[in-house]
């Protein structure tokens, strides 16, 4: 009697199963692993960018702290300074300010001797400028100087047979610098030369 014949096949369904299972292992193993190797994942660079940002913000924030410190302290030192710089000049101008007192003090004496009074304003003027020019201020007095636009202030112009054309012919306010800074030019009237008809 014949032997029935063997079937070394698996059945359908059962190699399909088997296919899918291993389709599925495949699958799970490539998911596993970093499909572009030396790239960092997107989690990894929000990380990293976010970390960045704070520590921008951060240095950010030191320094405009800084520079804030920065700017109130150089208010305050030039404050400290201007303060210093004038309280000097004070302590030099106080003598004067005593000896101004006394002369006015001497004038409503009765019987003041006007002489002496000017004499006394004469020597309290000078103190003053002697203090004065002590810290840099200078006059600008250029009665027959040839005029000059950057220190001078021409008011009119006056004909003259003794001062040169465009000479300054008479000064009507001082003018004054502080340590070459011109801080008023000096009012003058002008030469024009001798009118006409006049010898030069």
């Amino acid at each position: 009697m014949p032997e029935p014949e063997t079937n070394d096949t698996l059945p359908i369904s059962t190699a399909t199963k088997d296919a899918g299972a291993e389709n599925a292992s495949d699958a799970n193993s490539q998911a596993g692993k970093d499909p572009s190797p030396g790239i960092p994942a997107p989690g990894v660079e929000l990380a990293a960018a976010k970390a960045e940002v704070a520590a921008n913000l951060d240095r950010y924030l030191r320094v405009a702290a800084d520079l804030e410190n920065f700017r109130r302290r150089t208010v305050r030192e030039k404050d400290e300074l201007r303060t210093h710089a004038t309280g000097r000049v004070l302590e030099d101008v106080l003598p004067v300010l005593d000896n101004l007192s006394l002369a006015l003090t001497a004038a409503k004496q009765p019987g003041a001797d006007v002489k002496s009074l000017v004499g006394g304003i004469e020597m309290v003027m000078s103190q003053l400028k002697s203090a004065l020019s002590g810290h840099g201020l200078k006059e600008i007095n250029p009665v027959g100087q040839a005029f000059d636009p950057h220190q001078h202030e021409a008011i009119s112009h006056l004909p003259s047979p003794e001062v040169k054309e465009e000479h300054v012919h008479t000064v009507v306010r001082i003018g004054y610098s502080l340590n070459g800074r011109l801080l008023r030019p000096a009012s003058v009237v002008v030469s024009s030369g001798p009118a006409n008809g006049e010898k030069k």
